[in-house]
């Protein structure tokens, strides 16, 4: 019988897509769905290429996880995401009632388990599980030197 692949080796796959957008002067977030050990759905950052704000990766995902399944709920599956998810993809995340997110590296200061620290306040649906830390310097350390070559393109 097959052994499942690891969390490690997806975000592994979701830090593939953020260097795709690393190298389209994106900011490096990526992310992929899985579901029964298959990968259904990938995307990155695209912002900037289509002069949109709401092009973020785990969007990109979405749209394309419900277009392969043909409908929009995703509870048997698994996001995979380099970034913690901001409260714009955390609110997504809920209405597709994905299972489980599993992102790397936390974003203290968009992040969304900032905004739901109180049960009122939850942004991702009740069922979904949520595994953070995976990967994290891996992912800490492409969006850090993404942000350290803007800096430096400034001065």
């Amino acid at each position: 019988m097959e052994q499942p692949l690891n969390d490690e080796h997806y975000m592994r796959l979701a830090l593939a897509e953020a260097q795709h957008a690393f190298e389209q002067d994106e900011v490096p977030v990526g992310a992929i769905i899985v579901a029964r050990n298959q990968v259904i759905a990938r995307g990155h950052n695209l912002c900037e290429r289509l002069h949109d704000f709401t092009a973020h990766a785990e969007m990109q995902a979405f749209t394309a996880a419900s277009e392969f399944l043909g409908g929009k709920h995703l509870n048997q599956c698994t996001l995979y995401v380099t970034l913690e998810p901001c409260p714009m993809c955390a609110g997504a995340a809920f209405w597709t009632r994905v299972g489980r997110i599993v992102y790397g590296a936390s974003d203290e200061k968009r992040g969304f388990q900032r905004w739901s620290s109180h049960a009122e306040h939850r942004l991702v649906h009740p069922k979904t599980v949520v595994d953070g830390g995976i990967l994290k310097e891996e992912c800490s350390s492409l969006i850090q030197s993404f942000f350290a070559s803007k800096r430096k393109k400034l001065t």
